[in-house]
């Protein structure tokens, strides 16, 4: 996907000419804030992009405007716009990283310690009175929230570079997306403490409903939206674009959630097993448990959420899950999912080139092994 792989520059490249303006304008506050800025930038450099190839193609499917090629050539305003709302959509992921560490009590990210973990490394170098931890969660909170209005900021531009009705319908999706992501984030720490208060029957809904509004929507559905309503969709492209990206973004979640407990640590980034010790209740673990024995079935609910799990109890757990079936159930939804997204768009009114990169999209996210 060469083409991708040029937008995929072309948003960092945004990405950092607007870190080193706002580096200017933090530092000229104090000199203190260089941190700040320093970890921002480690978060917001690398990665796969997919919420930004997103909104792209969903933009190019209905605009057509583009032929991929042409991404080396000068950039006419309607690019810049696309590629600054890219980049605030990849700018929103980093703060929802951020914050979401933050809940899970995560310590590493991409293989690299945390935000917070990386504060509280500061706090403890620089030999600073009070409380490190809770410095260092404080102070990430703060950068979550700097790097939310850093998106805002991202896509206000964009939106300045468009006509007025197109921008309006593309902030109009963009508010939706931040509403649903942070009710999604909410329901899934609800659900690791009150799980055990809601009857058996409805963990498999609860847990599919956490996928939906904390991943699915805002990993491919909303960036989708976003791009097709900059592009000036019609309600029918919009339908479109959100039914290939609601089931895709369920299946890249249910593909996160089995790396959570089966990725190899030296490609995801994260420990062997940390979705075990975060004590996530994904779909996985709610089709599990109703598969296993009693006493098993106990046992797995005495070690999720255990945050010193080893390394045998987490392959305990890991042979229970797949010995149940559960994890080839998963694998079984994916496959159905990714046919949901498929055939969503086979016939649908999207330019084919978009159709066909959108497609390879489907497979990129649903087979990735971080």
């Amino acid at each position: 996907m060469a083409e991708s792989t040029r937008l995929v520059d072309l948003i960092q490249r945004r990405i950092d000419d607007f870190l080193a303006e706002r580096r200017v304008e933090l530092t000229t506050v104090a000199p203190e804030l260089s941190d700040v800025m320093s970890l921002a930038a480690g978060y917001l450099s690398g990665g796969k992009r997919f919420r930004g190839l997103f909104c792209y193609w969903g933009w190019q499917s209905v605009a057509g405007m583009l032929d991929p090629a042409s991404l080396e050539s000068p950039e006419p305003a309607e690019l810049d716009a696309i590629v600054d709302a890219a980049a605030a959509l990849e700018v929103f992921h980093a703060a929802a990283l951020v914050h979401d560490d933050i809940m899970d009590n995560s310590d590493t990210r991409r293989g690299s310690p945390s935000a917070h973990r990386l504060f509280e490394g500061i706090h403890r170098d620089s030999g600073w009175h009070g409380d490190g931890s809770a410095y260092g969660r404080s102070a990430a909170l703060l950068l979550g929230d700097l790097l939310l209005g850093w998106s805002d900021e991202l896509f206000d531009l964009a939106g300045s570079r468009l006509p007025l009705p197109t921008a309006r319908a593309g902030r109009s999706e963009f508010v939706r997306m931040r509403t649903e992501v942070t009710a999604g984030q909410y329901l899934d720490i609800l659900e690791e403490n009150a799980w055990a208060t809601y009857p058996e029957s409805t963990a498999l809904s609860r847990a599919h409903r956490v996928i939906v509004y904390k991943s699915a929507k805002y990993t491919a559905e909303a960036p989708l939206a976003i791009g097709g309503a900059l592009g000036g969709a019609t309600e029918a492209q919009l339908a479109a674009l959100r039914s290939f990206g609601l089931p895709l973004g369920v299946a890249y979640q249910l593909r996160d959630d089995l790396l959570g407990v089966f990725g190899d640590p030296a490609i995801t980034g994260k420990p062997a097993g940390d979705d075990l010790r975060e004590g996530k209740r994904t779909v996985l673990i709610a089709l599990a448990r109703p598969r296993l024995p009693s006493p098993v079935r106990n046992l797995l609910d005495e070690l999720l959420g255990d945050p010193a799990l080893d390394a045998e109890q987490v392959q305990m757990i890991r042979t229970a899950l797949v010995d149940c079936g559960a994890v080839d159930e998963v694998e079984r939804i994916i496959t159905h999912n990714v046919g949901l997204a498929t055939a969503a768009i086979r016939d649908a009114p999207l330019t084919s080139s978009s159709r066909q990169q959108l497609l390879q999209l489907a497979e990129t996210v649903t087979r990735r092994a971080s």
